[in-house]
């Protein structure tokens, strides 16, 4: 039986912690790792990411142009037809539906959902609310006799 008198971590679970500047015998005593003086040596001691000890950094010499639309890009939620084949079977599909069949996870259940063509599709679904489709996967769902609904 588990009691606290006898609880212990699993084996390899807990490694000893360097102890730094033990003296000699510990083999990292003296300067502890950090070599001979210098700013890397001291407390608090370092610099910060990019910097060339005081000449201009070479992201504040390179030219900045233009624009980049990367922080306002459409990020979808990509569904692959196989996915929907294999999870339902004559209801409509829809955000809720996705997610209550576990097809969507995590972040995509929040964003903007784009179906694509990977995989077959036999049965005939209707599709509410879904924001894109690939072209190969409309001719898909149209030969299938499925049908795309938006509200």
């Amino acid at each position: 039986m588990l009691t606290l008198n006898n609880l212990s971590s699993p084996k390899g679970a807990h490694r000893n912690i360097k102890r730094l500047g033990r003296g000699q015998a510990s083999g990292q005593g003296k300067q502890a790792g950090k070599g001979h003086k210098g700013q890397k040596a001291r407390s608090g001691g370092g610099t910060r990411v990019g910097f060339e000890g005081g000449a201009m950094p070479l992201y504040m010499r390179l030219p900045k142009r233009g624009f980049s639309n990367a922080p306002f890009k459409t990020i979808y939620a990509e569904v692959n037809l196989s996915a929907i084949e294999a999870k339902f079977d004559g209801q409509e599909v829809s955000r809720e539906s996705l997610v209550a069949n576990g097809v969507l996870k995590g972040i995509n259940k929040r964003r903007p959902i784009k179906i694509l063509a990977n995989g077959e599709l036999s049965k005939s679904l209707t599709f509410v609310n879904i924001d894109k489709f690939s072209k190969s996967a409309l001719e898909l769902i149209s030969k299938a006799g499925g049908k795309i609904e938006t509200k």
